[in-house]
């Protein structure tokens, strides 16, 4: 892939796909864009793939768009999924340490994040990340990372995400029939927080909320650990759809009037004014009021805050995270999101946007690539402990698990 170390991210969402290139900078989760893709994203609903033929086809848009921009092949990806069959819940693991001078090693690292894994899943599913929330040694507890420290008894509190190993399977497939391999799956709500939070922004405690069209991600974070996790099965979609049903419209049309004229905010709008639909479309003849396509908006929005609400109050952090909440994901950039999250959620709330990336192409500094660029982090993270993906796949299996223990500390705490 020439002589720059040049990696890509691929984020397959339900309305958009949207493929990256770049290269590594000195640091390495310093990444330079080289190349954009965007195509639309058809043959997906809610994650699932509901055709295969015509996912492929948008995948291979996307990449070959983001090849020509960026003047290289793509030949792997860090992949990018989400959709309501993402679960997570917290696990246990516990290992005694059989060192001769009770002194914890890495090997002993990888025995208790693999013994987290012991837990009951569904047959279908499949274990995409094992987070370490933080680590007890014996008696001392709350440890980030305990590597040579002296115990018997090494305990982990693990946050586990999950995904339908059906869906990704496909998922997979099409990618793979798309001309491209898959390097790594990344969780969607993950990649997200990844690009728009900073590590004190994760200590002092925050929540990262990215709105896509099918769903809205979120996780929380406090003391530099991820707290909670959790996909809303509301999203931008649904937006488009109340727009399409509370002003008779057609679903085309009510994508538009969302972008050019949507608002959070009815009480910014004067009821005296009108959308003429027929110079939009040619389906649509009515007028409407910008206060209705106002209030409908408001409406779901209000319920996508109000079902983030709940999810940290079941973890306790209802109003109770100093650094607030992030909103990412095209469809947080509506005017008016900002007063009505902080209103609904009680918190102080900012637009995220990706941090950590530079580049030749303009606009990714947009709250809509908060995912790819999220993929890109992750994944040159990944990439700094393999000198390139073809020195990776000629390692013995040995140095390979050696490797991925080196890659997984940047994982810890």
């Amino acid at each position: 892939m020439g002589k720059r170390h040049i990696i890509a991210a691929l984020d397959i969402g339900n309305h958009k796909i949207r493929t990256m290139v770049a290269s590594l900078g000195e640091k390495e989760d310093n990444v330079n864009i080289l190349g954009v893709g965007i195509a639309p994203s058809e043959g997906l609903r809610k994650g699932a793939v509901i055709g295969v033929n015509e996912l492929i086809g948008c995948i291979s848009m996307s990449l070959e768009d983001a090849e020509r921009m960026a003047g290289e092949a793509i030949s792997y990806v860090f992949l990018g999924i989400g959709g309501p069959h993402i679960t997570s819940h917290d696990s246990k693991g516990v290992i005694a340490i059989a060192h001769h001078e009770n002194e914890i090693t890495e090997e002993a690292i990888d025995r208790v994040l693999e013994a987290a894994k012991n837990v009951p899943i569904p047959n279908n599913s499949r274990i995409l990340r094992v987070i370490p929330k933080n680590f007890n040694v014996d008696e001392q507890k709350g440890i980030k990372y305990p590597v040579s420290m002296m115990g018997v008894r090494l305990e982990v509190d693990a946050h586990i995400i999950t995904g339908q190993l059906p869906i990704i399977k496909n998922i997979e497939k099409c990618v793979f029939q798309a001309g491209v391999d898959i390097q790594d799956i990344i969780p969607a709500n993950i990649a997200a927080s990844s690009a728009v939070l900073s590590k004190r922004q994760k200590e002092l405690g925050v929540v990262s909320i990215d709105i896509g069209a099918g769903g809205t991600s979120m996780v929380a974070y406090e003391d530099g650990t991820t707290l909670h996790s959790c996909i809303l099965p509301v999203g931008g979609e649904n937006v488009t759809n109340d727009i399409a049903i509370g002003l008779r419209a057609s679903i085309d049309t009510a994508e538009k009037i969302k972008i050019e004229f949507g608002s959070c905010n009815p009480a910014d709008v004067s009821q005296r004014e009108t959308i003429d639909l027929s110079r939009l479309s040619p389906l649509d003849t009515q007028t409407v009021s910008k206060q209705q396509l106002a209030e409908i908006i408001q409406a779901r929005y209000h319920e996508i805050f109000c079902l983030a609400k709940d999810e940290l109050r079941k973890i306790g952090r209802d109003g109770m995270l100093p650094a607030g909440a992030i909103l990412s994901g095209a469809a947080a950039k509506m005017p008016g999101i900002l007063e009505l999250a902080r209103e609904t959620l009680n918190l102080p709330v900012q637009i995220g946007y990706p941090q950590q990336v530079e580049g030749v192409v303009d606009g990714i500094d947009d709250p809509q690539f908060a995912t790819v660029i999220g993929l890109l982090i992750l994944g040159s993270q990944y990439e700094a402990h393999f000198n390139n993906f073809n020195q990776f796949k000629a390692l013995n299996l040995g140095k390979m698990w050696t490797s991925t223990k080196n890659w997984l500390r940047h994982l810890l705490p």
